[in-house]
Parts: C-alpha cells; sequence; structure tokens
C-alpha cells in the first residue's frame, strides 16, 4: 500500500513539473511575440524623436529646460517647425526663448509656439516694471506718414487752446511739448519691431508711467497730440517748448504807458445863506 502511495505521489510530481515546464514554455513564446509585435509597430510606423513639453506652459513664459523632453513621434504626421536631437530649443551662449501660444501637456514643441532666442510674447514683456501700455490716436500728419516702428522713441507735443481770460496767458492755439523719448511698442495691432513697410497707423502704443498716462489721457481729450521721431543714437534731452500765434509770427506786445494828469485840486467850505447852504471855493491851505 506504501508502495502504491510513493508510486502516485511521484507521478503526481512529475506531471506537476511538467505542467510547469510547459506554461513556462508558453510565457516564454508570448514575450517573444509580443516583442516582435512590437518590433514590427515601430517598422511599420516610423518615429522621430522631438521634443514635446512636460506640463502645460502658459503664454508669456520662459520656456525653460525642464518644460520639454525629448519623445517618439510618429513621422507621419510630424508638424512643420518641431525641433529635434540636432535642432534643440535650448543652445550654448543664446537667450532663453518664450511661449508666444499656450502649450499643453506632451504637445510638440513649434517654431510657432515659442519665440526666437531672446524674443517676446508680446507688449506686457515689453513693459518694464511700474510702466503702463497707453494708445495715442494719430493720423498721416501726426503719425511722421507711417514711418513710425515699434521700438522708436518719439516726443509728444500737444495743440489746443489755453482756458481762462487771464491776459498774460497766449492767445489763440499753443504747441507745447509735453513728453520727450517715449518708447513706442506697438503700432496699431503690430508689435513685431522686424517689420520695415511703412503704414499709416491709426494708434501708437507708448510705455509710460501711471502719471504720464494721466496727462497723455487730458492732453488728448484736450488738444490735439502729435509725434516727433528721434534719431536711434540720439540721446539728447528737449528743453521745455511753447510756441503761441503771436510767437510764430513775430509779434511782440506793445506797452503803452498813459500818462494821468492829475486834476487840479479844488478846497470848498459850506455856508448857510438862510435856509440854504452853499458850497464857496477857498484857498487850500494843504
Amino acid at each position: 500500500m506504501r508502495l502504491v502511495f510513493g508510486l502516485v505521489l511521484i507521478a503526481g510530481l512529475g506531471l506537476a513539473g511538467f505542467a510547469v515546464h510547459l506554461a513556462q514554455k508558453q510565457f516564454g513564446a508570448y514575450q517573444n511575440a509580443l516583442q516582435q509585435e512590437r518590433a514590427k509597430a515601430v517598422k511599420a510606423v516610423p518615429t522621430r524623436m522631438i521634443y514635446v513639453t512636460t506640463q502645460a506652459v502658459p503664454t508669456g513664459e520662459v520656456l525653460r529646460k525642464e518644460y520639454v523632453k525629448l519623445a517618439p513621434w510618429p513621422q507621419e504626421i510630424l508638424p512643420e517647425g518641431v525641433f529635434d536631437e540636432t535642432n534643440p530649443p535650448f543652445a550654448d551662449g543664446e537667450a532663453p526663448r518664450v511661449v508666444t501660444r499656450a502649450m499643453d501637456k506632451f504637445e510638440a514643441v513649434l517654431t510657432t509656439r515659442i519665440s526666437e532666442p531672446g524674443g517676446d510674447a508680446g507688449l506686457t514683456t515689453r513693459l518694464e516694471r511700474g510702466q503702463r501700455a497707453f494708445a495715442i490716436k494719430v493720423d498721416v500728419t501726426s503719425g511722421v506718414s507711417g514711418f513710425l516702428r515699434p521700438g522708436d522713441r518719439v516726443d509728444v507735443y500737444w495743440t489746443g487752446k489755453m482756458p481762462g481770460t487771464d491776459a498774460n496767458l497766449p492767445r489763440g492755439e499753443v504747441t507745447k511739448l509735453i513728453e520727450t523719448a517715449v518708447k513706442l511698442i506697438a503700432i496699431d495691432q503690430t508689435a513685431e519691431i522686424e517689420n520695415s513697410d511703412a503704414t499709416i497707423a491709426r494708434t501708437v502704443t507708448v510705455a509710460v508711467s501711471p502719471q504720464q498716462v494721466a496727462g497723455l489721457a487730458q492732453a488728448q481729450s484736450t488738444g490735439r497730440l502729435s509725434l516727433s521721431l528721434l534719431a536711434a543714437n540720439d540721446d539728447s534731452i528737449a528743453e521745455a517748448i511753447e510756441v503761441d500765434q503771436r510767437t510764430l509770427l513775430g509779434i511782440r506786445t506793445v506797452e503803452r504807458k498813459v500818462e494821468v494828469e492829475a486834476a487840479e485840486r479844488v478846497c470848498t467850505t459850506r455856508v448857510r445863506r438862510g435856509s440854504e447852504v452853499v458850497n464857496i471855493p477857498i484857498p487850500c491851505t494843504n
């Protein structure tokens, strides 16, 4: 009986070992088949390693190395303007790039979504700390015939009538320099400095302080503003300038002296004659 039990145990162990061997063989065959299928898939869909974002990056953010990584991308649907190992978005000695259009996570980094090295993402990146953007209405005459470009500097002149009736104030319209060397950051809706085409602008946007914004707004609502373009290398400071019609035409105000002759002094005294009071002239003693 013990012999039979031992034989059955040995047969069971042999069958169990054979089953384990078959399972391992089958699992190995499955892994080999899976690797072969993956290899076929890679051969069937060729890919290219390009830079993609590792997180969502908003507009105006400086593109940092931790925001991107290399990842495979199917060449069949590869977009234009990608960055790869031979053309990375970062290079030694180059200024950082800025995101001009927001990107989501795992989105391809394209040349249309980031700026050139040292570029910006619009007006907000061109304003220094404490500055504000203010738009000035211009036309073909006040806007220097369309030759203004973002990045230029201009003087701002105000032309209007002085309020009040003070005789000391200039008569007629007055032209006065109110701001000097103001930087232009946009022409109409264009902030591209590289644009060299002459266009007749309707508005120009300047970068000024909040106090200057108040002054320009007041000047624009009470008169006409004109711009004067400065040279690129002009670092001079304009003096206070104010011209009215009399100064322009060279008319001088002549002051007339009016001599007032002293009236002859007459002294009188009152004398009552009955019911009447009569004033009688007498010599003035003083």
